[in-house]
């Protein structure tokens, strides 16, 4: 894929978000703009495009895009005065009209924290209904798909559970059934990992290890659609 190649982030890039934090206006970002964007956007930009490259050829058919979150709030959203996000993000999904209810791959970094995985936003209750209803068919099935995440500690599973609780029909598909919502999740601390290139092949093993998640959310769409509960 043709494209300036990832070669980390710098200090720089921390320099400029935390400076943002306490400077977040328009006249402070305005003046440090050109910071933003060599030091902040143009890595994060190049990271996605490689990663993206990588996995949209490895995995044509899912029909893969790739986008990069603005830095610029919803003018609808700045209640606190602040029209600047001092993190930022790449997602890789297909393409969606409700991107929230869709799984998507994720790399986020913040001044205190990078992080990537699969996940919702926010899953729609038929999208979890179908989801257990396939664990009730089949619950053996589902756990062949999970035993891989009990021998590996990159991802860790995590979401909102519902208050009362819901009866699995086996223990080990017990904490997915309680679910809302899901996320798988690799949560890092700022290191000098991410001043490597080296980053590139962390995210797509990652994101490869995650693909057989991806394909079975993906496919619940295609199921029929039981009775919701409360």
């Amino acid at each position: 894929m043709a494209g300036i190649m990832f070669e980390g982030f710098s200090p720089r890039t921390f320099d400029f978000m935390l400076n943002l934090r306490f400077n977040n206006n328009k006249a402070w970002f305005d003046e440090h703009k050109d910071e933003y964007l060599c030091d902040f956007l143009s890595p994060m930009k190049a990271l996605g495009q490689e990663v993206f490259g990588r996995i949209s050829g490895d995995y044509a058919k899912h029909g893969f895009i790739h986008k990069v979150a603005r830095i610029y709030k919803d003018a609808r959203r700045v209640r606190d005065g602040e029209p600047y996000r001092t993190n930022l993000w790449f997602s890789i999904e297909r393409p969606s009209e409700e991107w929230t209810s869709t799984p998507v791959f994720w790399f986020e970094l913040s001044p205190e924290e990078w992080t990537y995985g699969l996940g919702f936003y926010r899953a729609l209750p038929m999208t979890m209904a179908k989801h257990r209803a396939r664990i009730d068919s089949n619950p053996k099935a589902f756990e062949k798909l999970i035993t891989p995440l009990g021998k590996q500690d990159e991802f860790v599973l995590d979401g909102p559970e519902y208050a009362r609780k819901k009866t699995a029909p086996t223990e080990k598909t017990a904490q997915w059934y309680n679910l809302k919502t899901f996320a798988l999740i690799s949560n890092n601390p700022i290191s000098d990992e991410l001043y490597s290139s080296e980053l590139v092949e962390r995210l797509v093993s990652g994101y490869t290890f995650l693909m057989p998640f991806y394909d079975y959310f993906i496919t619940l769409d295609a199921d029929p659609a039981p009775v919701l509960s409360d």
